[in-house]
């Protein structure tokens, strides 16, 4: 964390550009109070121009602005988007600090940065702790949101909901799996569907596992899945998709694709987001033969691309996202996310925090997070090591830069509170109440340093 997050509270840090805003700085502590006769020059990082830091071009001065707390408050307007940077002065000129804020335009100033994973295990599968302990665990890690996607199990995503149900919570559970269906071996990711695509199939882990109950196989009783799927009708169907695509060449697994077209099809009937996942993964072999992920993502069936996640070698990771600019360059832009496919959500597992994804949505609720993605509101953040990368458009990579430095260290410390009273309520030690009061200081730290359109 910078050292200015420690001494100095800073809000808004994000608000729109082209309005006048009150920015307050706020010193934490003695140590930081401001002289009353500081000066504060501002001006925009990415405009550059002639002359140095101390007289550039674009410097604005603002002065008697320190208050008897040592505090500095002041009206700002930012007259575009980008990174600001305010530099404080004693009566000497000797610069005492600086620090940044961030100015969006109108389309994306209505958005809150929200981070989360759309690729998680627990114990009903392959990974280590109960779904709800994982939901836990990662909020105090700084998830806004989190998906529980075991192996050709929906139900699991559903007991973290219901473990929660009680208790208004700062932390979206979104309702997911991993499809595994016969015919392919390409993993897909059914993120926030609201009915379990495993769950049409009798051979799956879901149905066996629940017993065929309806309640294992969809979010609520207001939700009406399909009927399961005969072995007939299934092959019927894949053959209507295999027509719909007979240019498919010849060396390509038209079954598994035509498969995989399916499952992505009933993710969207789910209402869910149809996500296309770690296809350079190395399990004895490439996961997918790269000239059927070639045709996918030139036919683009998915709704997202998991460009990240999983794994920390560079030939998943580096290459997902050399394929992801090249698309781009063929001027085709896929919808990313970055995932953990954490299976185990501690240090014990040294990739548990490796890959998340920030997506910009107006609400931190299941449809506005999916539907944010889906218009490629998002990037994708590797933090497999200290110096982080972030895959995504160059305009929100630079939003999301700003983020990762200030926005997210201050974000966390209450996340980590939020985390450690879930896991709390989890064991019986906490009451609702008192999961209400993390929930709403959450809430309200998020409106204090980030301010919409709507609220400027």
């Amino acid at each position: 964390m910078d050292q200015i997050l420690c001494d100095y509270d800073i809000y808004p840090m994000v608000f729109p550009a082209g309005k006048e805003i009150t920015l307050t700085v706020k010193p934490l502590g003695e140590h930081a109070r401001l002289p009353k006769d500081t000066v504060i020059t501002s001006h925009a990082l990415y405009e550059g121009g002639p002359g140095d830091r101390f007289t550039a071009w674009n410097l604005v001065r603002h002065e008697n602005t320190v208050n008897d707390d040592g505090a500095a408050v002041f009206k700002f307007t930012a007259p575009e988007e980008g990174e600001y940077h305010l530099r404080f002065f004693d009566r000497n000129a000797r610069m005492i600090m600086l620090c940044r804020v961030y100015a969006l335009g109108s389309d994306l100033a209505g958005r809150y940065p929200l981070r989360g994973d759309f690729h998680m295990h627990s114990f009903r599968s392959d990974g280590h702790e109960d779904p709800a302990v994982v939901v836990a665990n990662y909020r105090k890690l700084g998830y806004d949101f989190c998906t529980i996607t075991d192996h050709g199990r929906y139900y699991p995503s559903l007991e973290a909901i219901r473990k929660y149900s009680g208790a208004d919570i700062p932390v979206t559970i979104l309702p997911g799996e991993e499809v595994h269906l016969c015919g392919t071996s390409t993993h897909i990711i059914n993120a926030g569907g609201l009915f379990s695509v495993n769950g049409l199939f009798e051979y799956s882990d879901n149905y066996r596992d629940t017993a065929g109950s309806l309640e294992g196989r969809r979010f609520d009783s207001s939700v009406t899945p399909p009927d399961i799927v005969s072995d007939e009708q299934f092959e019927h169907e894949l053959e209507h998709i295999k027509e719909e695509y007979s240019n498919c060449p010849d060396d390509i697994d038209k079954h598994s694709f035509a498969v995989c077209v399916w499952a992505y099809r009933k993710i969207r009937e789910a209402g869910g987001l149809a996500v296309h996942v770690h296809p350079y993964w190395i399990s004895d072999m490439i996961n997918v033969p790269e000239k059927l992920n070639d045709y996918m993502m030139e036919k683009h069936p998915f709704d997202a691309f998991e460009v990240l996640g999983g794994e920390n070698y560079y030939t998943q990771n580096g290459l997902q996202t050399a394929v992801y600019y090249a698309e781009a360059a063929k001027g085709r832009l896929h919808p990313i996310v970055g995932s953990t496919d954490t299976h185990g959500s501690t240090p014990h597992n040294p990739n548990y925090d490796i890959c998340s994804t920030i997506v910009f949505a107006p609400k931190n609720e299941r449809e506005d997070i999916l539907q944010a993605v889906r218009d490629r509101w998002s990037v994708a953040v590797d933090t497999i090591s200290k110096e982080y990368r972030l895959v995504g458009p160059y305009r929100l990579q630079k939003y999301a830069l700003f983020l990762m430095e200030y926005f997210y260290p201050v974000h966390d410390r209450q996340a980590m509170l939020d985390g450690e009273i879930l896991r709390r309520y989890y064991l019986g030690e906490e009451n609702a109440s008192q999961v209400a009061y993390y929930s709403e200081r959450s809430r309200e730290l998020m409106k204090k340093y980030i301010l919409t359109s709507d609220r400027a």
